[in-house]
């Protein structure tokens, strides 16, 4: 027995019936070899950490664009973040923890710059449907390795394309990411938005602070120990967690997200990547190789929302100024 198989078998001792395990993956669309150390599902993890669309995440926005303090959310630490809780509410529960993380990790990979302000921009300007969710599965399987993809395991995919809205994962790893997700968004974007003096700890409501905690540290572990506590066959909270949690949601959209103090440069998004759609539309042939080969396969729309959605926030910027604005003339 090897290494890999002596991990699966423990799975088999010790995950809840529910879980799913490793030895029982529905595998990958290129078939491959299994590991003598590594199961399935800690390859998929190791490939989103080593992909180059993971390492550009740290130069994406979460919520405030190009803040000047290093402590602010970047995609990548929502990420990590995400990962965190899901792996606390797997482990608890008696779920595959490996398969958990790998979701969780990946389930970003496709987001924009500039948070969900460049994601609304490229949907409109797209003729084809954009969501950062659906991009994600499309960097795992089209656009890491020069069009080769990561070729990971079904249930990571699904995991991904399920995060967000919409129908729920085929397993209950995938469904723990979901609310893992809005778990830590909530949160941290508060946080961040008390750092950035938007909001006060004091502004959210005293009756949402009572029954979930007066920290950040409180209500996620709140939060956690609901969802534990509740998912049975289904991932969920008991009814009065739930409601609170959904009045937290709410006063997030409206007190931060629907702040214009929050969101003033967001106004200036969609002329900004309506102009880099436009240039490349127009000069495809400057599209790096990787994105060629796409126009040519698959249109030049297709390649130019996939090479914009992959720019971190600084390398748009300075794109688009290389392009539109003039610069000092040298003899």
């Amino acid at each position: 027995m090897n290494i890999r198989e002596r991990i699966e078998a423990n799975e088999r001792l010790y995950l809840d019936a529910r879980a799913c395990f490793s030895d029982s993956t529905k595998g990958r669309k290129v078939f491959e070899e299994e590991s003598d150390m590594r199961t399935a599902f800690q390859r998929d993890r190791d490939r989103i950490i080593h992909s180059k669309a993971f390492r550009r995440l740290k130069h994406k926005t979460q919520v405030f664009l190009s803040p000047e303090s290093d402590h602010y959310r970047t995609r990548l630490t929502h990420t990590l973040e995400v990962s965190q809780i899901a792996r606390t509410i797997a482990r608890a529960m008696g779920l595959n923890e490996d398969l958990t993380e790998a979701i969780a990790l990946g389930h970003d990979l496709g987001h924009t710059p500039f948070g969900h302000a460049g994601e609304r921009a490229l949907c409109s300007l797209a003729p084809f449907n954009f969501t950062h969710y659906e991009q994600s599965v499309r960097v795992c399987e089209k656009l890491e390795k020069q069009g080769k993809g990561l070729n990971l395991t079904e249930e990571v995919l699904n995991g991904i394309i399920c995060h967000t809205r919409g129908v729920e994962a085929d397993t209950l790893e995938g469904r723990v990411v979901r609310i893992s997700d809005r778990i830590a968004y909530i949160n941290h974007d508060i946080d961040d938005a008390v750092r950035g003096n938007i909001i006060s700890v004091d502004s959210i409501p005293a009756d949402i602070r009572a029954a979930l905690g007066q920290t950040k540290s409180q209500r996620i572990n709140s939060l956690v120990k609901s969802v534990v506590e509740n998912s049975t066959d289904t991932i969920s909270m008991d009814s009065e967690t739930s409601v609170y949690f959904n009045a937290l949601h709410e006063f997030l959209f409206e007190s931060v997200y629907r702040n214009p103090k929050a969101k003033s440069e967001e106004t200036k998004v969609d002329g900004f990547v309506k102009g880099l759609y436009d240039y490349y539309c127009e000069h495809s042939s400057l599209l790096p190789n990787e994105y060629r080969i796409i126009s040519e396969l698959e249109g030049t729309e297709r390649a130019v929302v996939d090479y914009i959605a992959g720019m971190t926030d600084h390398f748009a910027v300075v794109t688009y100024t290389n392009i539109y604005v003039p610069g000092s003339w040298e003899h």
